[in-house]
């Protein structure tokens, strides 16, 4: 009896792992607001799932709690990862109920707005140092990138030793450099794409498999 006992532990303790490994990988797209994040998490389950994460929008911090599309299977050069990708509120060090405004929108909307964004954020935070295995840093080829960077985002990467991805979003508009947002992150491969237009989304995914498969 003790032997099979001992027999059965020993199988269930190899099925355990074998379940364990195929865990989905979570996937964190972070960077700053209207960087393209949720685009780029809607054109990844799109292609992959046939649904979307969330609604898109030209207004900043439209996204003000992580939202999460799970086990999305991505296939490249036959090798399969599976994600779970967490949408992030964009990451800034302040949210200001004034950039509501600008979008016509009333003054008690845009307070509540800026106060569910800034609780966003620091949801954000929260599951970079728990719960995330991965990141995808979403950043805006048209804009500086030192001013969008925010640094205690930086820092928690590099504390918790994450693999990321850097990618130069919105190639398609007029004024893109990915070389400026390149030697920002000398340390790290910049993949250039258009999120919007589908641009460049094979190497997206080919590195996606590579960085966390």
């Amino acid at each position: 009896m003790g032997l099979l006992t001992n027999l059965k532990d020993s199988i269930s303790r190899v099925t355990d792992g074998l379940f364990a490994a195929e865990e989905p990988k979570r996937i964190g797209i972070y960077g700053p607001p209207n960087a393209g994040k949720t685009t780029l998490a809607n054109r990844i389950a799109r292609d992959w799932t046939g649904d979307a994460v969330g609604p898109e929008s030209h207004i900043p911090h439209e996204t003000r709690r992580a939202r999460r599309k799970e086990n999305v299977e991505i296939e490249r050069n036959g090798r399969t990862v599976t994600i779970d990708i967490v949408d992030t509120p964009g990451v800034t060090t302040k949210v200001d109920y004034k950039e509501f405004l600008d979008h016509d929108i009333e003054k008690e909307d845009a307070v509540r707005r800026s106060r569910e964004a800034t609780e966003g954020v620091a949801e954000a935070m929260h599951w970079l140092r728990e719960d995330v295995d991965g990141v995808i840093y979403v950043l805006d080829s048209t804009t500086d990138p030192f001013t969008q960077v925010n640094t205690m985002l930086i820092g928690i990467i590099e504390s918790q030793d994450l693999p990321v991805l850097i990618l130069a979003n919105k190639t398609d508009l007029p004024g893109t450099d990915v070389k400026q947002i390149a030697n920002a992150f000398p340390q790290h491969e910049t993949i250039p794409l258009s999120a919007l237009e589908g641009e460049n989304m094979d190497e997206v995914y080919t590195k996606i498999a590579e960085y966390f498969g």
